[in-house]
């Protein structure tokens, strides 16, 4: 890893990366685009179509991405000591970023049930959700994944590759596990607690579990690739950044999740509401 990589740009060796000319940073913006087009109409009561299509745009510009970077990191070795600083930094303001597009979301449920019109919180006629029951399950599945996820970092640090392929297929697991929870609560809640449009309370309640949804989602794909990878001895002790990102990403999810259950589920709606 710390060889240095001779690029025709200056014909000298050097430890830096620099990336050849790839179409997909265009065609990912453009799935994004289709993607959150799609879901804005969606929300409108069409473009059901757009969305799926966008979602599968999405995943595929992931997939033929995702598939140079691991050639450039397996195959060219071009992921020196040096690239790997400059990923991680781009990861942590990645996650930065992520962290403000929740605050929205916490913002926007604080300012109504703080500020509740008609001075009650939650709106009269709306049924809350038990946190002690589904989503108290759903909690500790994402604590335990988070457990597992360490598991395989500590197993990689020590080149045990054989019990970091088994953690990573455990965090898996739960993240799927979550994700079909999620969708079953979903199901109940929309057809005997509240539907989506039936106001403030549903609104920021879905946006804000709902979008925490996607990323489980996101998160639980980018941890299949690594165990793929992982299965194909892609990583070692030295150099294992893809599967880093991937579980400082999970962490992120779990610790979102922490603030929903308290602030959303219990503070919220069931203390709120007495129960």
């Amino acid at each position: 890893m710390t060889d240095y990589i001779e690029y025709e740009s200056t014909g000298k060796p050097h430890p830096y990366h620099l990336v050849r000319p790839s179409i997909w940073p265009l065609l990912s913006a453009f799935a994004a685009g289709l993607l959150a087009v799609g879901g804005v109409m969606f929300m409108h009561d069409k473009g059901f179509a757009v969305l799926v299509l966008g979602f599968l745009a999405v995943l595929a510009c992931m997939f033929f991405w995702w598939r140079e970077v691991v050639f450039e990191a397996v195959v060219e070795k071009a992921h020196t000591i040096v690239a790997q600083i400059g990923f991680r930094f781009g990861m942590m303001l990645f996650i930065l970023s992520e962290v403000m597009f929740f605050v929205a979301f916490f913002w926007a449920f604080f300012a109504s049930a703080l500020y509740p019109v008609g001075g009650i919180w939650p709106p009269e006629g709306i049924h809350t959700v038990n946190p002690f029951d589904l989503p108290l399950m759903m909690t500790l599945i994402l604590l335990l994944s988070g457990c597992t996820v360490t598991w395989a970092h500590a197993a990689i640090l020590q080149g045990d590759n054989e019990t970091f392929v088994s953690a990573l297929k455990y965090t898996v697991i739960l993240g799927f596990c979550f994700l079909g929870f999620q969708a079953y609560e979903y199901y109940h809640l929309a057809h005997d607690y509240f539907g989506f449009k039936d106001g403030i309370f549903p609104s920021t309640f879905y946006m804000a579990t709902g979008f925490h949804g996607f990323h489980v989602l996101v998160g639980t794909l980018f941890l299949l690739v690594c165990w793929k990878r992982a299965k194909a001895k892609h990583f070692t002790k030295e150099s294992h950044f893809g599967f880093e990102a991937a579980a400082w990403y999970w962490h992120f999810v779990d610790v979102v999740w922490l603030f929903l259950f308290v602030a959303v589920y219990y503070w919220g709606g069931s203390a709120a509401a007495g129960h």
